[in-house]
Parts: structure tokens; sequence; C-alpha cells
């Protein structure tokens, strides 16, 4: 004969998942108070103190919510889209890692689309050939067909703001990063103080006394490289003798290469600075000075912006603005999960900090006569 132990009053076999019901006996709460508390919408309703029981009895007990049911039950499928530039840097990759951290907390996943879009220059392409035969625009699979059935919310780069045309009939909830606040598209606006980085650069370049300063800004339409032109200019318009000039530039090597020999071989005495919009644009620009025969920092300054890690790479390391990538894409995220339990959310702008390293010194000695490379 087999002999069977009868399982104990009040206890689950060990195999057992452990149920709603379970925590709040463990609690000594309600069923719904438990749903409250693990759902997040436990203030003002639920008692601190039997909160804190009802997330310790959860752990204790090894409760998951059934994430599924709940899905079915709110009408919601748990997934976000975060559209973003195409992931040419890793400053993207570590806001979807900030992004993603707070969606799994959650119980939401995080899906990733690359816009193109949010690299490529700002002046449209042609619609006509020059012989005025209309151009015939690729065919390019709609990525967001049936948003509305297939997600929650969107949380989206200014950079990327092109891709959101199809999604804005789906009525969705949208956090925008890096874009204007009074944007009426957004839910919410999560920003990095992105003006107070470029006048952080440009505050440290006078300081060390150049006058002579070319803007190499990135030729992508978007409110965030509009912002940074923006207070570089009122920056140095607030510095008697300074002289600013202007260089568009693509985001890559070679473009802030190109835009470099074209800023430092041009008519009239060379910028003694190259203020670069992101550390990429820098990159190229310190190898235009070093193929002119020049030094930095010795003959010309060069700053970035963004403090990649290839800000570490190049030599001399660069002087840039740190953004806080994972902390970005942390508050996105929490702004459109506020959104998603329909409160207001709220809107921070982050705060950057300048990092000096190598890339910048002083002008050199007699800068205000210096000609350009080649005699000009």
């Amino acid at each position: 004969m087999t002999s069977q132990k009868a399982t104990p009053p009040g206890h689950r076999p060990a195999a057992a998942r452990a149920t709603s019901r379970d925590v709040a006996r463990a609690a000594g709460v309600s069923q719904a108070a438990v749903s409250l508390v693990l759902g997040d919408k436990w203030r003002g309703r639920v008692s601190p103190g039997k909160a804190e029981a009802v997330r310790a009895a959860a752990r204790e007990l090894g409760y998951r919510p059934n994430l599924a049911a709940r899905s079915l039950r709110m009408g919601r499928t748990r997934t976000v889209l975060l559209v973003v530039p195409a992931l040419t840097t890793e400053f993207f990759a570590r806001v979807y890692t900030g992004a993603a951290r707070i969606a799994a907390d959650h119980g939401f996943g995080v899906v990733l689309y690359p816009s193109p879009e949010g690299i490529g220059p700002s002046h449209p392409s042609p619609t006509t050939t020059p012989s005025g035969r209309p151009v015939r625009a690729p065919l390019i699979p709609d990525p967001f067909d049936s948003a509305a059935a297939t997600l929650d919310g969107v949380i989206a780069s200014s950079m990327a703001a092109e891709a959101l045309t199809a999604l804005r009939a789906a009525d969705l909830p949208l956090v925008m990063l890096d874009s204007d606040p009074d944007d009426a598209r957004a839910s919410a606006t999560v920003n990095l103080d992105i003006a107070s980085g470029a006048r952080q650069l440009t505050g440290h370049l006078t300081a060390l006394g150049h006058r002579r300063i070319t803007h190499l800004a990135a030729d992508v339409r978007s409110w965030t490289f509009e912002v940074r032109a923006r207070a570089v200019t009122e920056a140095l318009d607030a510095v008697p003798g300074t002289l600013l000039r202007r260089q568009a530039a693509a985001l890559g090597v070679d473009a802030g290469l190109r835009a470099a020999h074209a800023a430092l071989t041009g008519p009239g005495p060379r910028p003694t600075a190259l203020l670069c919009d992101d550390d990429i644009i820098a990159a190229g620009a310190c190898k235009a000075v070093r193929r002119l025969g020049l030094r930095v920092p010795e003959d010309v300054s060069v700053t970035g912006f963004d403090d990649l890690a290839l800000a570490l790479a190049v030599e001399p390391e660069l002087t840039t603005v740190r953004l806080p990538a994972e902390e970005f894409g942390e508050a996105g995220m929490r702004a459109l999960m506020t959104v998603l339990d329909g409160r207001p959310a709220q809107e921070p702008t982050l705060p950057v900090e300048l990092v000096t390293r190598g890339s910048t010194a002083p002008p050199p000695a007699g800068a205000d006569h210096a000609a350009r490379p080649g005699g000009q």
C-alpha cells in the first residue's frame, strides 16, 4: 500500500503557484488591496504600512501577477514602442537600457524602432529629376500598421519625430524625449538641459581666451539641435570681440572631417576653436586638424557633445558635455507609466555636465593674425 500524507490546513503543496488570495491572507488585507499595491495604484487608498506588508508577503511567497490575465482585464498589451534615430552611437542604446529597466518594473515590454530619418540632412530630397520628371519614392512598409491594437504607448526622440506620422491617427499616449515642451502631440515631454550644456561649452572656450569659434552644427532638422545653435549664439553674443561662424555637418566622422576642413581652410583668419554638436563630428574634426598639419589643442581646440565612449578613444581625449542617457530613458518611461495610469506626468529637465579633457587649451600666441593652412 502507498501511504499518503494529508496536506495540513492552510498550507499549499510545494509545487502550487502562489495566488493573490494567498498574498492577501498572509498580509491580512483584501485581494483588492493586493491588486492596488502590486499595480502601484495604492496611494490614498491603502495605508503605507499595509502596502509594505503586501509587498513583503508577495516576496516571501514568490508571487508573480498573471500578466496575460491582467492585460485582458485592462485591455492592454503591456507593450511600449521606443522610437529613436538609427543606432549609430551607444547613446540611444543606453536610453533604451534605462527605459526597459523601468518598464520591466511595471510588467511592460519595450519594442525598439530605430528610425533612419533622425540622422539624415535637414534639407528635403528632390521631388523631381533635373529634367523635370517626378522622383518615385521608395516603397517602405509601414512599421506601425495596426499600432493601436498592439501598443499601449510610445516614447520618441525629437530626432525621429517624422517616424510618428503613422502613429498620430492611433491616438496613443506619447512621451517625447529632448523635444519642444509646447509640442501638442505629446502627452508629456522629458528633456535634457541641452541649452545649459551649450552655454557651459561656450563659457569654457571663452574663459580660455577663444574669440574665433566655428560651430560645426548637425545638419539635422531637430528641436535639440536648434536649441544648441540658439544657446551658442546667445552665449557668444554676450562676449565682446567674439566671431562666430557656423558650418553644417551630417552626423558622421567623415562629415565632421569635411566640415572642419572647410572651416579651417576658408577665407579669413582661421578659427581657434571648433565647437561640435556631437562627439562623432568632433572626432572627424580632430582628424581634419591633424591632416592640415595642425595640432589639437595647441593650434585648434575641439569640443564634442554627449560624452560617448568615442570621446575617450580619440587622442587627445575630448572635452565634451556628459548626458545622463540611462536616467533619461528611465524618466521617459516613468512619465509614460504615469500617463497610462491616468495621472498627470512630471516633465523633468535633467541636468548635464561639462567634462574638460585634453582637446581644449588657450588659443596659440599670435592667434589674432593666424593664417589659414596653405597660406590663405
